[in-house]
């Protein structure tokens, strides 16, 4: 290991060899957490590792740490060039050595990075798939070539997974292109069939497999039916008055419509899609990085291996693909494990909508009967009465015994009624029309509306047209989806959104089943606000003096961190300013003390906080 690496962190050889060492000295930890030990000791013994960490469980660290205490490179295949400068600008606050390589880098910054990778100083290298595919990065290595390959975004690999990408199938070279050199694949959003597509493509068949539990224990789940959407956000975007956070949107159109209508709100928001001009895009991502409570929103285009630690708040105001989807893009929230809230607003149109889309798309027959399966899991969660995370920890092979305590259906349990005559009607309207018509034309026959289509087609001399009288269209637009959810209706997307009876819909119609549905809420904006109303010192479990003190420090984090030109989670995150603000150190030793504060940052910013401290405490 190069002279200048070890002089960097103050350690001996001997005591770089010692991985709780390097954590407490480097990153400030005291101790590892979860799995982190096993998976750093597996890769320091040079196995092949799988590591199936959730989001914020610190999979980063399994291969940051061990390239620390491994002689030559690790090299780190990121799909995102602004995840690797993020987490390159990270380690380098950090005192490690690192950089990144990339095709659109000016040629001086390139050459820089080269020749640290030549000298064998370069700890970490981060690339693009397509980067390392090309090869030659053994060769360009010092004398003590490389370390280690870790493929984050590993799922990426799998046709199984929610962000497959064809540039990652390369990556099944790695072990003839390096043999000999550990791969370390790393993914947040694993079922079991990505779990085997990800060991059989990168050729690991013998590789450690860590799996960590998947609950993200800090994230409160929400999701409603779409009523009013424009009041729904708006209303849960007020409690999280000054935090930033996601808002994910379909259609781009739809991403432009809404930050337009939140600005005029008052809500600071920017917006991020594919079709964005490249240096907006860039700079709407980097002022999500850089600032304090803004709103991001955003086409699924945004995110993935998003590093910004504090992120409060994700809402989806349209359903997303599967369920992989929904808890990658989610987990994208309170990823320093501080309370963190999830909405999402659904509707019957979002499940046609999402269907037509796998149809219509140009995708193999096998991908798209997967991508059907995942929406109709997904759809299963929306629509049920028990515990969300339950489900949602179900769909990954994990148990949960439910009643987390932190989903809507565990908060506010949902009413349940027996709707085995509703759903009679509901399916007789489906057959007695033919099969033909989409849910919109099928609840107008049920409530008795008179409209040009219910005439054209004589539908209003059928005996079930106002058989449904007694519940409005809003009910019956539940009662549909959860028809779905139990597979007793399916959508025909390649007929214009036609619903189909499915053969188990006899057993309803000869009574051979009861049929139990979920009974809506039907909530004023005022009961709302009422109920949301938590601050987020009630949330964090701060005192308001102690949420003072916090604020202070975070005025005290932004002035660094501008005039260093970084984010400024990269200074400190959100977790160290609260405990500066709880434990109120008083001395640089009582400072290093505290979590995230390694002997690199205690030398740069120690005495700044420490003034701030001082002052704000006054």
């Amino acid at each position: 290991m190069a002279q200048s690496v070890r002089k960097l962190f103050d350690i001996d050889s001997g005591a770089l060899s010692n991985p709780l060492n390097v954590l407490r000295r480097v990153w400030g930890y005291p101790e590892f957490r979860g799995m982190q030990g096993e998976v750093i000791r597996s890769v320091i013994a040079r196995r092949d590792t799988l590591v199936l960490f959730p989001t914020g469980k610190g999979k980063s660290l399994c291969y940051q740490l061990p390239a620390l205490c491994m002689k030559g490179t690790a090299v780190v295949v990121s799909p995102l060039v602004a995840l690797m400068r993020d987490q390159v600008e990270e380690l380098k606050e950090l005192g490690v050595v690192a950089g990144a390589l990339w095709s659109e880098q000016s040629p001086s910054e390139a050459a820089e990075v080269k020749g640290l990778l030549r000298s064998g100083e370069l700890k970490l290298l981060y690339v693009t798939p397509e980067r390392i595919a090309a090869g030659g990065l053994a060769s360009m290595a010092g004398s003590d070539g490389l370390s280690l390959v870790a493929v984050d975004e590993a799922h990426c690999i799998s046709f199984w997974g929610s962000n497959f990408r064809k540039d990652y199938l390369a990556l099944g070279r790695l072990k003839e292109m390096y043999p000999g050199v550990p791969i370390v694949a790393l993914t947040a959003t694993a079922d079991p069939h990505t779990r085997k597509d990800i060991v059989r493509l990168l050729n690991i068949p013998d590789s450690e497999v860590f799996v960590d539990s998947f609950d993200r224990k800090n994230i409160s789940y929400e999701i409603i039916p779409r009523s009013n959407p424009k009041d729904q956000l708006l209303d849960f975007l007020k409690r999280h008055e000054g935090e930033s956070g996601i808002v994910y949107c379909l259609s781009r159109k739809k991403v432009e419509q809404t930050v337009e209508w939140l600005n005029e709100e008052g809500i600071r928001a920017k917006h991020y899609h594919a079709k964005l001009d490249p240096a907006l895009k860039a700079a709407n991502q980097d002022a999500f990085r850089m600032e304090e409570g803004l709103c991001l929103v955003a086409t699924v285009a945004f995110g993935m291996g998003i590093n910004k630690p504090n992120v409060r708040y994700v809402a989806h105001l349209d359903l997303p693909a599967s369920i992989e989807s929904y808890y990658q893009e989610t987990g994208r929230a309170g990823r320093d494990g501080l309370p963190a809230e999830a909405l999402m607003l659904f509707g019957m149109q979002d499940i046609v909508q999402r269907g037509r889309m796998i149809d219509e798309g140009d995708a193999t027959d096998q991908v798209k009967r997967i991508e059907r399966a995942k929406l109709n899991a997904l759809v299963g969660i929306c629509e049920t009465t028990g515990c969300r995370r339950q489900s949602i920890l179900g769909h990954f092979g994990e148990y949960h015994a439910g009643r987390c305590g932190n989903c809507d259906t565990c908060t506010k349990p949902m009413e349940t009624w027996d709707g085995t005559e509703a759903a009679i009607k509901a399916l007789a309207a489906v057959y007695r029309t033919g099969e033909r018509f989409g849910v919109g034309h099928v609840i107008d026959v049920l409530t008795g509306k008179l409209t040009e289509k219910t005439r054209r087609f004589g539908h209003i001399d059928l005996a079930v047209f106002g058989a449904g009288k007694e519940f409005n269209a809003a009910n019956w637009q539940s009662i549909y989806r959860q028809l779905l959810a139990l597979q007793l209706i399916r959508v025909e997307h390649d007929e214009f959104g036609a619903l189909k009876l499915q053969a188990s819909a006899a057993t309803v119609f000869k009574r051979e089943r009861t049929v139990t549905l979920r009974r809506d809420r039907s909530m004023t904006r005022s009961q709302q606000r009422q109920e949301n109303t938590s601050s987020y010192s009630s949330r964090s479990g701060l005192s308001e003096r102690d949420r003072e003190i916090f604020e202070a420090l975070r005025l005290t984090r932004l002035a660094i961190s501008k005039e260093l030109g970084v984010a400024p989670y990269v200074v400190f995150p959100d977790t160290t300013l609260i405990a500066f603000a709880t434990r109120r150190p008083s001395t640089p030793d009582e400072m290093l003390g505290i979590q995230g504060v390694g002997r690199t940052k205690l030398e740069r910013y120690g005495s700044l906080f420490l003034d701030a401290l001082e002052l704000a405490l006054r």
